[in-house]
């Protein structure tokens, strides 16, 4: 059963069309992977699913209720959907613990001590406890983009985006992010994942779709998709990536 339905989604920018009729089922505890050039509409899909753009035409749907219906509240929506940044967006004056609880207690409405387990718990299993106190500033960039995810799980969404995660960060750093998005896979977390990382993409998707000019030119498994191509413009695509060293 989808979690996440998408009908006929349409967004434009003035006269620049950004998603043409694109449609898209992400099912419950699965790994859908976005890969296309830049400009192709895979961070503006990601921001109107979570609201953050306004969208033109079409439904988006979750847990079978039209989120994208006008009457809809965003904040009560983004209560069920967590998204990471590909620049982090922590807040530079809180600490660490600060960033974490802060969605727990101020959306959430959970007391103090219910925070502060929730971080704890969360801190101590992705290995950054000894950083709890710490300003984002005082971290490195794997760092802070681990802390970014803990903070976008820290209020149990029943889905999670994840837009190019890793693009800011140093080849070195790379690693330790994927690492804990590949445990959350093996949670059973339900994720929509835009990334350049098609050895990524091969470990964790359940689906891969190619985005092409704001459409899905193909999808299915990354064997499929990314190892054996079927359209022209995805195998010119994923040869470029590998010209470029990312496959």
């Amino acid at each position: 059963m989808s979690l996440l339905h998408i009908d006929n989604l349409r967004k434009s920018f003035g006269s620049d069309v950004v998603l043409r009729d694109l449609t898209l089922e992400v099912p419950e505890h699965s790994a859908t992977v976005l890969i296309g050039a830049s400009g192709s509409g895979k961070s503006t899909l990601l921001r109107c699913i979570n609201l953050l753009e306004e969208i033109d035409d079409g439904v988006i749907a979750l847990d079978n209720q039209e989120i994208s219906d006008p009457e809809m509240n965003p904040d009560d929506v983004r209560q069920k959907i967590g998204m990471v940044f590909q620049s982090f967006n922590l807040f530079p004056h809180m600490t660490v613990r600060e960033n974490i609880e802060l969605a727990p207690i101020k959306v959430q409405k959970k007391d103090k001590e219910e925070a502060r387990t929730i971080s704890t718990s969360l801190l101590k299993r992705f290995d950054l406890f000894e950083k709890a106190e710490q300003y984002p500033d005082r971290l490195s960039g794997g760092q802070q983009q681990r802390v970014a995810i803990i903070r976008s799980i820290a209020v149990n969404p029943r889905l999670l985006l994840l837009d190019e995660v890793t693009s800011a960060l140093d080849p070195v750093l790379v690693n330790e992010v994927l690492s804990i998005v590949r445990d959350l896979k093996e949670d059973g977390m339900t994720m929509v994942i835009a990334t350049h990382e098609m050895g990524f993409a091969t470990q964790v998707a359940d689906q891969v779709c190619f985005l092409d000019s704001g459409s899905i030119h193909e999808r299915g498994t990354a064997s499929e998709v990314i190892n054996n191509p079927e359209q022209p413009r995805t195998r010119d695509f994923i040869n470029r990536v590998h010209q470029s060293g990312r496959l």
